[in-house]
């Protein structure tokens, strides 16, 4: 592969990460969840198979008093309409899995971390996010 295929595969690849990344972070604004995630986290959570498995796996983790609350099915439905109302399709865990890396973020250790605004869509946010 000629290096100027390889930057371009490679810009491509940041592009799906973003979209997917910035999908996600929108849908819990908009549920009033006040987590978001980065680069690491999707890193982190590439070797689960499945978006609803990875979403459910990160609050299982990191935000598990909202199970006190709400079903993680209903969690992750609620999640994934937004989701893919923004960007339908999957986030395919193969995008990621060739960064290597495994390790936990101080965002995910400790949850959200700032730049959390209400978008104004009119959503009830979720009791307890």
């Amino acid at each position: 592969m000629s290096q100027s295929s390889t930057l371009r595969h490679a810009a491509e690849h940041d592009r799906h990460l973003e979209a997917h990344l910035s999908a996600f972070n929108a849908a819990f604004a908009e549920l009033g969840l006040r987590f978001r995630w980065d680069m690491q986290t999707l890193y982190s959570l590439a070797a689960i198979e499945g978006e609803r498995a990875r979403i459910s796996a990160y609050i299982d983790v990191h935000h598990p008093h909202l199970l006190k609350a709400y079903s993680s099915e209903f969690l992750c439905e609620a999640i994934l309409a937004l989701k893919h109302a923004r960007l339908p399709g999957d986030w395919l865990a193969g995008r990621v899995a060739s960064q290597g890396t495994t390790r936990e973020t101080p965002a995910m250790q400790a949850g959200w971390e700032g730049g959390w605004q209400d978008t104004g869509a009119g959503l009830p946010a979720l009791s307890g996010a």
